[in-house]
């Protein structure tokens, strides 16, 4: 049987990072993230619904993002899900689905914590190979950035 675990999200922080680093040197933050749905009811209606959504960003990823990004700065993230369990002191079983961030796009322009001056957007944090052994938590350590897409050659002539 084939699976595929990859999430997609775009939406705004609702609180600020909260980036730690591990005994072993390994940055970690986790965010919330508010992603909005806005939809047409049965009457006409128009309905938004907003969906709260926890996610854990490795190593540099982690780092840029505690230092660019702050509540209410939009972003998108790609990564996978993953399903935390855990028991409590009183025994009960408790369980809360989440995102492991891989990959982070910072949105928005200066003064929305994702752009430049230019009002471009940043490139996007990557890790730079993938872990796939299952029973690592850690994203890769060395993490690069991309490069910016190059300008087209001939400046404004555009060949169509």
């Amino acid at each position: 049987m084939a699976s595929f675990n990859r999430v997609i999200l775009v939406g705004n922080l609702t609180r600020d990072p909260e980036l730690r680093y591990l005994a072993s040197g390994t940055a970690v933050t986790d965010i919330g993230l508010a992603v909005s749905d806005r939809r047409k009811s049965a009457n006409g209606e128009w309905i938004e619904e907003t969906t709260f959504v926890d996610v854990t960003l490795w190593g540099r990823t982690a780092e840029v993002v505690s230092e660019y990004l702050s509540k209410g700065s939009p972003v998108l993230i790609e990564g996978r899900l993953k399903l935390d369990s855990w028991e409590t002191q009183d025994g009960q079983k408790r369980s809360k689905l989440k995102v492991v961030g891989e990959r982070m796009q910072m949105l928005g322009g200066k003064g929305q914590g994702g752009g430049s001056e230019g009002g471009g957007s940043r490139p996007a944090a990557r890790p730079a190979a993938r872990n796939n052994n299952a029973y690592s938590q850690a994203a890769p350590s060395d993490e690069v950035f991309d490069a910016p897409p190059a300008e087209p050659a001939g400046g404004d002539d555009i060949p169509f």
